[in-house]
């Protein structure tokens, strides 16, 4: 009898031990969607977004027009025109679809930088926000909710990259 309450004892403390390091684990979790949406910054990043948008596509709009003109002036003189000329028209009127096609192109990679760039620096002070509450609450571990991503990994969480390493029998 006494050594079932002995047996029964020392696998009760070995649970206890258990829950108490799952109990230093503090794991938390944060919306970065809602986070960046309540940033007043973000309001200026956006409005700055749509103004060089605009801009985009009135360049684009124009060089559209530009298209629209030459191919109806070209359809409309077809019947009148030379060889030479018509030649000369269809030159310019593929020229000018490759320089849309490349300018939509670069107008979407500069969109992108644009982009980047206003927002980096939100972003920044959102993860510099979600570091500093990780160390001042000691969580383990912050946790995207929107992305699934993990943002902040505290002093005390472990990695065991090396552990299954060696499990798969791998360097």
């Amino acid at each position: 009898m006494k050594r079932v309450v002995k047996v029964f004892f020392f696998i009760a403390l070995i649970f206890s031990a258990g829950f108490a390091v799952q109990a230093q684990s503090k794991i938390g979790y944060v919306d970065s969607n809602e986070v960046m949406q309540a940033m007043p910054e973000r309001n200026t990043a956006e409005a700055a977004l749509i103004e060089f948008n605009k801009q985009l596509e009135s360049e684009l709009m124009t060089m559209a027009k530009e298209y629209q003109d030459k191919l109806a002036d070209y359809q409309n003189n077809l019947a009148t025109m030379s060889n030479l000329i018509r030649q000369s028209k269809e030159k310019e009127l593929t020229d000018l679809q490759t320089r849309i096609q490349a300018f939509q192109e670069s107008a979407e990679h500069e969109f992108s930088e644009k982009q980047n760039e206003l927002l980096a620096p939100i972003i920044e002070k959102i993860k510099g926000a979600i570091e500093a509450v990780g160390k001042e609450n000691s969580f383990t571990y912050i946790i995207d909710k929107a992305t699934g991503v993990l943002l902040y990994i505290g002093l005390d969480a472990e990695d065991i990259t090396p552990k299954v390493k060696t499990k798969l029998n791998i360097k």
